[in-house]
């Protein structure tokens, strides 16, 4: 499979070679629900605790004797019909949401999506992010000459969850340039996930040939490395 492969001022520099078992599998909704919810279980932080009708202070005291009041009999003020009182089947701090995901299906679910955002046009190839400085203006300037490639006009105009760039290696020159962008995301390719792809419109890879080198495809019990992908070089239009 081949595609073409952009610079930052938006104009095309060449194509590139890229695996077809990364980018060209079909589209599996069940394995990418699966995946996705136990990923999303398993980033889950436990916050929210309620007391139980032992842990809440007080109501030791019986609220008054067993019978002859006419009343309902209740051994505690700290029941849970009680106000006050403890609660029931509440949340609790303890609760243990991790879940164990597959390896092999982690894969073949990021590869999906990957496919499937390369058969919408969501996917941007460039040969490189380079920034001298750490300035949000030529990180505007990137985003604004890459809107007008045609399918990626949305770079330039949508306001949450626009984009996630995904470098060969880390930058911190690039990461603080994007510092207030609250719609783009910056990461190093090796870590973006299943979520993180879908969370945000295109994905933009930066220098595919490196970035590219770490997939592997895994496929039942054997394990398939992508080719590495190679950049042609071609006249800028």
């Amino acid at each position: 499979m081949e595609t073409k492969v952009y610079n930052q001022a938006g104009k095309e520099t060449g194509k590139i070679t890229i695996p077809e078992s990364v980018f060209g599998l079909p589209w599996n909704a069940d394995l990418v629900h699966e995946v996705v919810r136990l990923m999303n279980s398993n980033s889950r932080t436990n916050v929210a605790h309620t007391k139980t009708r032992g842990e809440v202070r007080g109501g030791g005291k019986k609220p008054w004797q067993q019978k002859g009041t006419g009343r309902a009999r209740h051994g505690s003020t700290r029941s849970p019909i009680w106000v006050g009182g403890g609660v029931a089947h509440g949340p609790r701090n303890t609760q243990n949401y991790d879940r164990k995901i597959n390896k092999k299906a982690k894969a073949k679910a990021f590869y999906t999506i990957l496919s499937k955002k390369f058969k919408e046009g969501e996917i941007l190839f460039l040969d490189s992010v380079n920034m001298t400085a750490p300035k949000a203006s030529e990180a505007k300037k990137m985003l604004t000459a890459l809107s007008t490639i045609k399918g990626y006009e949305r770079l330039a105009t949508k306001k949450v969850n626009t984009a996630i760039i995904a470098l060969d290696k880390k930058s911190s020159v690039v990461e603080k340039s994007f510092g207030n962008f609250g719609n783009v995301d910056i990461e190093e390719f090796r870590n973006i996930n299943p979520v993180s792809v879908l969370n945000h419109t295109f994905l933009i890879v930066a220098n595919p040939g490196e970035s590219l080198k770490a997939l592997t495809v895994k496929a039942g019990t054997k394990v398939v490395k992508a080719a590495p992908a190679k950049v042609k070089a071609s006249a800028a239009k």
